[in-house]
């Protein structure tokens, strides 16, 4: 996909905001607070219409734990950058415990 329309990348992140809300057990009324913004706001990013800032985007996913290429994987189609997100949802579904084992893998081979 080359060409994102605006609308899509709204319409794809509301989902993935929504998803995630819901999946950290938050109200659209806590996150607000927390990411001091309105109700209203929070109601219009999750249906799509509205898009968000750079710093409320960090806020959201620092606040709700959701990494940045979830937001963006469906656009890229660079292999290489296709590759690196795969690896990293790999990644990402691991155990704490996994993730230290794959990251002591990951030293000792750059260590080689």
């Amino acid at each position: 996909m080359d060409d994102v329309s605006k609308l899509d990348f709204d319409k794809n992140f509301g989902k993935i905001f929504k998803q995630y809300r819901i999946k950290s057990g938050l109200t659209q009324e806590k996150v607000a607070e927390e990411l001091n913004i309105s109700l209203k706001y929070i109601s219009r990013i999750e249906n799509g219409y509205n898009g968000i800032k750079s710093q409320t985007l960090v806020k959201a996913m620092n606040l709700l734990g959701f990494p940045p290429d979830i937001v963006y994987e469906n656009f890229l189609t660079h292999p290489d950058i296709r590759k690196n997100v795969e690896l990293s949802k790999k990644i990402n579904s691991l155990s704490d415990e996994k993730k230290n084992f794959i990251s002591s893998i990951i030293d000792l081979v750059n260590d080689l």
